[in-house]
């Protein structure tokens, strides 16, 4: 079980968490050994719960380049996922004096027939720079060029309701991105879709973001990771900064998730969990559960504020 968001570096967030109660995830922790660690950092392009998909896939992860669109496209066999692949996210920058700032995507409300008519009227501009667009849903888009190949690029998840400066794509090779983003700008600005949503009290489309840009190795055999579990429960919470609601969903994975795994190790099966903060992750399984016995020890008795410190 993957577990993205598990902590956050907002102080309100350590605030909440140091009264959280969490009996399920410390006692299966008590159960498993710590296998594996991702100190990373705050500052990295791709976020930790990517690096650990990317790893799940049998992929090295690199800053900036974990192939996320893809892996989807090889997934669904919609095309060919040795080209370069990139997911295009409709987006509201909010514009100040000195700082733009992205809203979460999911404060637009932007509906299938918006996003596919958005879609339509940018599709001109991407294709001048050999852009291909496929509607995917409504907030997220796949686009195919050979200039997603090697572009980094940093995750929606570390731009949602933050300031985008330093998260651009840079350098030469993100030339047509960033010069895309200024034309969609203008052209968005003047859109008849975009009054007629704002005289509906809802947010104008006025950007996009670029994510999960790459392509699979060519010959590699990716398949999918077998009974891996993504769990959605605390990404929204916690990039909108609602704690109570954070600390609400994590006593609802712990009632759940941390009891079904409970289970399996009674039944015996092979557990593995790992939790994912701003920086880094921790994996615990029952396969290091033999060994590590000095650092198991150190975790026997700690909070879940002891657990996640150091994410």
């Amino acid at each position: 079980m993957l577990v993205p968001f598990a902590t956050c570096s907002a102080a309100g967030c350590a605030e909440i968490l140091r009264g959280l109660q969490l009996p399920n995830l410390q006692r299966l922790l008590r159960r498993l050994g710590v296998e594996s660690t991702d100190a990373g950092s705050t500052e990295t392009l791709s976020v930790p719960h990517e690096r650990v998909l990317a790893r799940a896939w049998g992929l090295e992860p690199t800053e900036g380049l974990v192939p996320l669109a893809a892996l989807q496209v090889r997934q669904a066999g919609t095309g060919n996922a040795g080209e370069g692949w990139a997911w295009i996210s409709p987006s509201h920058w909010r514009v100040g004096r000195d700082r733009i700032a992205m809203a979460h995507p999911q404060d637009l409300q932007l509906d299938a027939e918006d996003s596919q008519a958005l879609l339509e009227a940018m599709r001109p501009y991407f294709e001048e720079d050999g852009i291909t667009l496929t509607y995917d849903a409504p907030l997220r888009w796949l686009a195919r060029a050979d200039l997603f190949r090697t572009l980094p690029t940093a995750s929606l998840d570390r731009v949602m309701g933050r300031t985008i400066d330093g998260w651009l794509p840079a350098g030469d090779a993100a030339r047509p991105v960033r010069r895309l983003q200024q034309e969609m700008q203008m052209l968005l600005y003047t859109l008849p879709l975009n009054d007629a949503r704002q005289r509906g009290g809802q947010l104008p489309v006025n950007s996009f973001w670029v994510s999960g840009t790459g392509a699979l190795p060519e010959g590699h055999a990716t398949r999918a990771p077998d009974s891996l579990r993504l769990t959605p429960y605390l990404r929204d919470a916690g990039l909108l900064g609602d704690w109570r609601a954070w600390a609400s969903a994590w006593q609802q994975l712990d009632a759940k998730e941390c009891g079904r795994l409970l289970a399996e190790l009674e039944r015996r099966r092979e557990v593995r969990i790992t939790l994912c903060g701003e920086a880094g992750s921790r994996t615990w399984s029952s396969a290091a559960a033999g060994g590590w016995q000095r650092i198991r020890a150190l975790f026997a008795g700690a909070t879940p504020s002891e657990l996640l410190e150091g994410l």
